[in-house]
């Protein structure tokens, strides 16, 4: 089975309205289209429900709607893309360190969280299928280690379980063609795997078809730790793996001129640069090749042809004004703290004026 080279592009299409600019070697050109040219064969969107204040101010980082999903996934299958729809059932990000219940259903007790879920999902699904957009792949929540929909969800296993299978039964309804996917975080921490997913399967969670994965090296450490959960994850529960989100930097340099943003409105590279020193590869377009190049061998290593791919996450945020992680409406819904610039345009496969770095030649190459 060939290896899926995926990208994340959920802001691609803010980034362009706020006058982002992409070439490669041909000239300039359309981010999807030069992806394509080198080997991207997957695109993979993330959808929140309302991700809109009550004054329609939009929380940014694509300000990930259905609109917006339709839009993109449009584009891809022009190109003849296979696409993931990553559900997160929050009205902004979602992660292990926060899933807030959409407002929509804040409130709600477990019964209703359920329904919910399940009516959303295949509402999604039924919208996107009229519109011949029904895609290949499913992910039923973002990274929910710690669950989703807290605080009901959060580290209740028989909650997480009837909302997953909410959501797994709908995809499975609408989309029986799609493959579904179960995403959690720190792939190389194969307790937390084995763990999880024996709890899951323990507490009636309903079969699926890939594990998702997130590897990022500054934070999840060296690959080999990758690649030993991948071998026992496949063995122990015979599951397909894609490596769901990953990332690897290109440089140190610092781009708060491009997004032309004032003292104290961005968080600076001190903190990238800390992560940057413990990683097994320098922030060097050459060590983003290496990267790509040891993490596609690692994935094919699986045995039993298990590892299916890996996607790139926002490999085309490039630094721009007005692309952020996070507006103030944002803020305010999340009670974090900004600022909100582009924190991730370091990790992209565009330099910061849009032009493809060479691991997009690595890329295409695999």
């Amino acid at each position: 089975m060939a290896l899926i080279k995926g990208m994340d592009l959920s802001t691609l299409r803010e980034v362009e309205a706020c006058g982002g600019r992409f070439s490669d070697e041909k000239g300039p050109g359309d981010a999807m289209e030069i992806l394509r040219r080198h080997g991207m064969d997957l695109v993979r969107l993330r959808l929140w429900n309302d991700p809109y204040d009550e004054n329609g101010e939009p929380y940014g980082a694509g300000t990930c709607d259905l609109e917006t999903v339709m839009a993109l996934a449009r584009r891809a299958k022009a190109l003849g893309c296979k696409w993931m729809l990553d559900f997160h059932y929050s009205d902004f990000w979602a992660d292990p360190g926060k899933q807030i219940t959409p407002k929509a259903w804040q409130g709600l007790d477990a019964d209703s969280l359920e329904k919910a879920v399940y009516e959303y999902t295949r509402g999604t699904l039924e919208k996107l299928t009229a519109e011949g957009l029904a895609p290949d792949m499913v992910s039923v929540g973002n990274e929910i280690t710690n669950g989703l929909l807290w605080p009901v969800g959060r580290a209740s296993m028989d909650n997480i379980v009837r909302f997953v299978n909410a959501g797994l039964r709908a995809a499975k309804e609408v989309c029986p063609q799609a493959e579904t996917v179960i995403h959690l975080d720190n792939g190389p921490d194969e307790g937390q795997y084995r763990a999880w997913f024996e709890a899951y399967f323990a507490a009636g969670g309903m079969d699926f078809d890939v594990v998702g994965m997130s590897y990022y090296p500054f934070w999840n450490g060296p690959m080999s730790g990758l690649a030993e959960s991948m071998a026992d994850e496949a063995a122990h529960f015979g599951k397909d793996i894609i490596i769901a989100e990953t990332s690897m930097g290109f440089s140190l340099a610092d781009y708060g001129a491009y997004e032309k943003l004032g003292p104290g409105e961005r968080k600076g590279m001190a903190a990238k640069a800390a992560l940057a020193a413990g990683i097994d590869y320098p922030m060097t377009p050459q060590g983003q090749c290496d990267f790509i190049r040891d993490l596609a061998a690692a994935i094919q290593a699986v045995p039993d042809g298990k590892g299916r791919g890996f996607i790139w996450w926002e490999a085309a945020w490039i630094p721009v004004p007005g692309s952020g992680w996070a507006t103030e409406a944002a803020l305010r819904y999340t009670g974090e703290k900004g600022p909100g610039g582009n924190e991730w345009a370091n990790q992209a496969l565009f330099d910061y004026e849009g032009r493809a770095l060479p691991a997009l030649k690595t890329i295409r190459g695999l």
